[in-house]
């Protein structure tokens, strides 16, 4: 199946040449009228017998009579009527058109297969999403009200933000994230998160939130009703995914860590022209925990040459067949190759006691440590 940018640019293409026959013979009739002749073409290949007969023919009359020979000249087409393709593939508009569909083309396919750097990627992203509107700011907080909140274990939710206007998209490049903010206490208090939700949906943005006994934020926004707002600022991150930026990701996510992978894999499984592949190791205390586990198995089951899960609980059922207790030195030796001999990178988000444990980890394993502050081309990305 083409995905939607494919379905976009034939659609486009297929108007495009519509609207060329339906005006080709009024710019080639305004063109003959100023003394243009546009009949300049190269027959390569044509039977003998189709040859034009006099040589003395002008140019223009040698085309005409190899157009009546291969009947060109009067095809019949449905809704069009009769068309004179000859006119129209030696319109000057086919000619400028075409270029720019084919210009078109090639630029769709850097911003979808990372042949460039992320950053001219994430320009490109720019520019085809002008004509959507951005509700997202960097350097301002806008206000976005509750929508619904989903419950999804006991201390999660997913909570849906709605955007100023149905068709809005949030705008947020993949890999990166948004803050939030509110005044508790007589404090200002920030935390970032990832939302869950694709950047193709329109009019809101999804938030999958843990509530923690000591946390601000969380203990906030767990309690705000529908119709109360939220501060929300962005993007913001030093990680940006481009497609093919790596051979292979690994990734290590703890609770709800997994916010940021899910947009990194959904970005990279369903891209035909990114050959990415990836392995998660998903941590988490109960199996009830899991978040967001059936969109993972259906994209594992879809894209099983490119997409494995690997789950680690602390309190498993009986039965179970993953890891047990924290995710170890040797999970990670057996489903992770080493990024430091190998083009891959390591994504890590959870906690902070795991994301200790992991740099731990990494060290005895002799893999690369990610810095105190992650950058783009690290090896091992936290976020």
């Amino acid at each position: 199946m083409p995905n939607r940018y494919q379905l976009a640019f034939l659609v486009s293409f297929a108007a495009t040449f519509a609207a060329l026959v339906l005006v080709s013979r009024f710019i080639n009739r305004k063109l003959d009228d100023a003394g243009f002749h546009v009949a300049d073409l190269i027959l390569i290949g044509l039977p003998s017998k189709d040859q034009p007969a006099s040589p003395s023919m002008s140019l223009k009359d040698q085309v005409s009579a190899v157009a009546d020979a291969l009947k060109l000249n009067a095809v019949q087409l449905p809704v069009l009527g009769t068309v004179d393709l000859v006119a129209v593939a030696t319109s000057p508009t086919f000619i400028v058109t075409t270029v720019a569909v084919l210009a078109t083309a090639f630029l769709a396919k850097v911003l979808h297969t990372g042949t460039s750097a992320p950053h001219l990627s994430a320009a490109l992203h720019l520019t085809f999403s002008l004509g959507r509107t951005k509700p997202l700011d960097p350097n301002a907080w806008k206000q976005f009200p509750l929508e619904k909140k989903i419950k999804v274990s006991p201390n999660t939710a997913i909570y849906r933000f709605k955007l100023p206007h149905v068709q809005d998209v949030l705008g947020l490049p993949i890999g990166q994230h948004i803050a939030l903010s509110a005044e508790i206490n007589g404090k200002l208090i920030t935390r970032s998160y990832t939302p869950i939700s694709n950047d193709d949906d329109r009019g809101r943005f999804d938030l999958i939130i843990k509530t923690y006994e000591k946390g601000n934020i969380s203990r906030h926004v767990a309690a705000l009703n529908p119709g109360d707002t939220i501060r929300v600022k962005g993007p913001k991150g030093n990680f940006l995914y481009a497609p093919n930026i790596v051979g292979h990701l690994s990734m290590i996510a703890g609770g709800t860590g997994i916010a940021p992978m899910i947009q990194v894999i959904r970005a990279a499984l369903k891209n035909p022209f990114d050959r990415t592949t990836i392995t998660l190791i998903y941590a988490n205390v109960n199996n009830e925990d899991i978040l967001l586990k059936q969109d993972l198995e259906e994209l594992a089951d879809v894209h099983e040459k490119r997409f494995k899960i690997f789950y680690v609980l602390n309190n498993p059922p009986p039965g179970w067949k993953g890891g047990v207790g924290f995710v170890t030195k040797d999970h990670i030796k057996e489903h992770f190759p080493n990024p430091a001999t190998s083009h891959s990178k390591l994504l890590i988000c959870g906690p902070p006691p795991m994301v200790a444990a992991m740099k731990k980890n990494l060290e005895d394993l002799t893999f690369p440590v990610p810095n105190t502050i992650s950058k783009l081309h690290d090896k091992v990305f936290v976020f």
